[in-house]
């Protein structure tokens, strides 16, 4: 097993909200390093049905090896964006039903360090972003090629940068001389943009805008109250289905996403989102930002 790590988030309130029992059925839609899905089978187990689906292929090889030591549960996995839950429930089960589902919308420990994956910009590497190396267009393809408006509005929309319209400018300044290749060449471009004395002192210059540009390129908040609600209606009757976000624009679309749910036989679980305990985060400030929403199926509407 290499040395990959990723401590599981919220997992104590994430076990407790699912409600697993030996024989229940359950996917976890993005499954990365398998830190959730490895407590939840020992739950399952024995007779339980396993799906894991991630749509980082590295992760995904990467989470069956850590899975190998799973006794007693049917487990499946698929390269795929959790946004395919129905199908592959429906290959795995023959229909739609399944006891739970769970949905961690961060990136794991292994995604930010890997400095050829481009999405921090701590260590160079290229300005690629994808979490599927598979397909579509890089960041460093986005920013060469979006104009100095769409940059804005992706900072401003998915980072709440405040800097953003200097930073686009500077962009597209920069990429008419050489274009943006590097993660260091982002931070450049963000360096240049914000001055020194207005930079803020808790977290580097560059976050924000990193943030943005990998949530524009991976889509991430595309249609993502639709896919919730796809995803949820894959519940059987008692199911039910968690959502981890790290993000004001994650964790709105999951509200309003359960509201709307609840004219359709789901009840949420808590009125307000769950967030870390002040133990948790002072293990693991990764956690800080993170929220749990869950909604049980209570009937099905005809």
């Amino acid at each position: 097993m290499s040395e990959l790590s990723h401590v599981p988030v919220m997992l104590v309130e994430s076990m407790e909200a699912l409600n697993l029992r030996p024989g229940s059925s359950l996917v976890d839609g993005t499954l990365g390093l398998a830190g959730h899905a490895r407590a939840f089978c020992q739950e399952i187990a024995p007779d339980g049905k396993f799906i894991g689906i991630d749509w980082d292929e590295a992760m995904l090889a990467e989470a069956k090896l850590r899975m190998a030591e799973v006794q007693g549960v049917d487990c499946h996995f698929f390269h795929a964006d959790y946004r395919d839950i129905a199908r592959c429930v429906v290959e795995v089960m023959g229909k739609v039903g399944v006891d739970a589902i769970f949905l961690d919308l961060g990136l794991n420990n292994a995604q930010i360090a890997d400095p050829k994956r481009g999405i921090s910009f701590v260590g160079e590497g290229p300005l690629d972003m994808r979490m599927d190396r598979s397909r579509g267009e890089t960041a460093s393809q986005g920013l060469n090629r979006w104009t100095e408006r769409e940059i804005e509005r992706i900072l401003t929309v998915f980072g709440d940068e405040n800097w953003a319209k200097k930073i686009a400018q500077v962009v597209v300044e920069t990429r008419k001389e050489s274009p943006l290749k590097t993660t260091q060449d982002l931070v450049d471009c963000v360096m240049r943009a914000i001055p020194p004395s207005k930079r803020e002192k808790r977290i580097h210059p560059a976050t924000r805008t990193f943030q943005a540009v990998r949530i524009a390129i991976n889509g991430e908040l595309d249609e993502l109250g639709r896919a919730l609600g796809d995803a949820a209606r894959c519940l059987k009757v008692g199911g039910v289905m968690v959502v981890l976000s790290y993000h004001s624009g994650e964790d709105r679309a999951a509200k309003v996403c359960f509201k709307e749910l609840e004219d359709e036989g789901f009840k949420s679980l808590y009125k307000k989102p769950l967030v870390p305990t002040a133990a948790e985060i002072s293990k693991n400030n990764k956690s800080r930002s993170a929220k749990l929403r869950a909604i049980k199926r209570i009937s099905i509407e005809e």
